[in-house]
């Protein structure tokens, strides 16, 4: 059979592979980078969840330490974050999806994501959890893997034809994909919050990438759900009020912390906000005080990214204080996050989810309690990242929850369309926040804004040409503008 115009030519494209070793050596370097990303992550996870046991243990020695432990290394933790490395600031998306924009230089780039802003991330997230305060490991992960793919591009060659942005869509996603132990969450994480647009190229970057990952993911801790297994063998009609009222909740909370989040750490006009400009250290140790307060409370069930509590809630076992305890777990995180120290969204998130999802069980349903916590678990994600797709399919994988695929969705969905209306899209509003600092021009604006804006009108044909006029007299100068 004849070949076709723009048909490939299978002979040429394997001589072409055969005859270059340049491209062999650049796919090894990309794998080779893959692991490092995964075992960066695997390497995070163990270091953090060492630092939160040597945390509870502190607190199972004399439960009143942390009114002293807690102001001291958060404060300290801050200051080393803004001395030595502030760009491994904030929670580890945001920081990740700020580097995507087009109009940061290469500089500006790797003041976001390199391995040195890798390793401070690492070490102040293992600082926040060690101080007991309520963050997560999973999003700065993201952030993590992305500065050690990023590294990968002084060994590539120029005709690898591999971006900068490849490189970190395909890095943030096997940080999603390694830390939950969820390679669909970070597919469809990078498409849905980093990527709008994937070309066939870089979604097999970022395949692979994922899957080298998620090799040393998987030999590390086991092919395991992170909260466990669920069982739900058949769901009656009679979760359908108790999941709506669920699902408006859970848009209204989520969309009021992100609107929060978003006030406390950029737009806050107050006493508290101007108190943090002036003393950001003293304004960490005061936030590091009133988690410890919370954290004595609540029996140290409140702190870290809750993993423990959502797991008893999943197991079947009602907390001491179930109402009271979302609100706590709320604030703390709120206060963990405008102290300035990094540390994630995402477990704490789930946490507050499920808390809320058991809070709707004992008022409405009890018999459909498990259902109830994972649809809080995908829907107060999901209103907090405004990102539905992702938080089902995580909170889907992590329970092994296919069973709910319809009502993650459903509860999902209609969560983050509730959030949007209480709330500006978190993640991306304080990537903005970054372009705006990083950028000299910060008007400058993105490919995306520039096609949707309408044409300019064509400039008018110049007259026919006419008779000079005569000299006069030279005009006045324009006088100067008004400060």
């Amino acid at each position: 059979m004849a070949r076709m115009k723009g048909d490939p030519d299978f002979l040429g494209e394997v001589r072409s592979e055969m005859t270059d070793p340049r491209v062999w050596i650049d796919r090894v370097v990309v794998g080779l980078f893959a692991l490092l990303a995964g075992l960066s992550v695997v390497l995070f996870t163990l270091l953090a969840d060492a630092a939160e046991s040597i945390f509870r243990a502190m607190y199972g020695g004399w439960r009143f330490w942390p009114l002293l432990w807690t102001p001291a290394l958060t404060a300290g933790v801050v200051w080393a974050t803004m001395r030595f490395a502030p760009g491994a600031g904030g929670s580890g998306p945001p920081q990740a999806l700020a580097a995507l924009d087009p109009r940061l230089d290469a500089p500006s780039r790797s003041a976001l994501v390199s391995l040195k802003i890798s390793l401070a991330k690492v070490l102040a997230v293992t600082g926040g959890l060690l101080a007991g305060l309520s963050i997560g490991r999973q999003g700065p992960s993201v952030q993590i893997a992305a500065g050690v793919m990023y590294a990968a591009r002084r060994f590539l060659s120029p005709r690898s034809g591999i971006s900068a942005r490849e490189l970190l869509v395909a890095g943030s996603a096997a940080g999603i994909a390694a830390a939950f132990n969820t390679p669909l969450g970070g597919i469809v994480f990078a498409i849905e919050e980093l990527s709008r647009r994937l070309e066939t190229r870089s979604s097999g970057l970022m395949l692979g990438a994922i899957v080298m990952a998620g090799l040393v993911a998987v030999a590390a801790f086991g092919n395991l759900s992170y909260f466990g297994r669920i069982r739900i063998e058949r769901v009656g009609w009679g979760v359908l009020l108790p999941g709506l009222m669920l699902a408006l909740a859970c848009g209204l909370v989520g969309g009021l912390f992100a609107r929060l989040l978003i006030t406390s750490l950029f737009g806050g006009s107050d006493r508290f906000s101007a108190f943090r400009r002036r003393h950001p250290i003293r304004f960490a140790a005061a936030c590091g005080l009133a988690v410890a307060v919370i954290g004595i409370l609540t029996q140290a069930s409140a702190v870290g990214g809750g993993n423990v509590h959502t797991r008893t809630l999943l197991g079947g076992q009602a907390p001491d204080f179930p109402l009271l305890w979302t609100l706590l777990k709320f604030v703390a995180t709120w206060l963990s996050a405008w102290s300035g120290v990094p540390g994630g969204l995402f477990t704490p998130s789930l946490s507050i989810g499920a808390s809320l999802g058991h809070d709707v069980a004992l008022l409405l349903a009890p018999e459909y309690a498990t259902v109830l916590i994972a649809l809080g678990m995908a829907g107060f994600l999901a209103a907090m990242t405004q990102t539905p797709i992702t938080a089902m399919i995580i909170v889907m994988e992590m329970v092994d929850g296919y069973a709910m695929v319809l009502g993650l969705m459903s509860c999902a969905l209609l969560a983050s369309l509730v959030s949007r209306m209480v709330s500006r899209p978190l993640y991306a509003t304080i990537a903005d926040q970054l372009v705006a600092r990083l950028t000299p021009d910060a008007t400058a604006r993105t490919p995306e804004q520039q096609m949707a804006e309408p044409p300019a009108p064509p400039a008018p044909s110049p007259p026919a040409a006419t008779a000079a006029p005569a000299p006069t007299s030279p005009s006045a100068p324009p006088a100067a503008p008004r400060p």
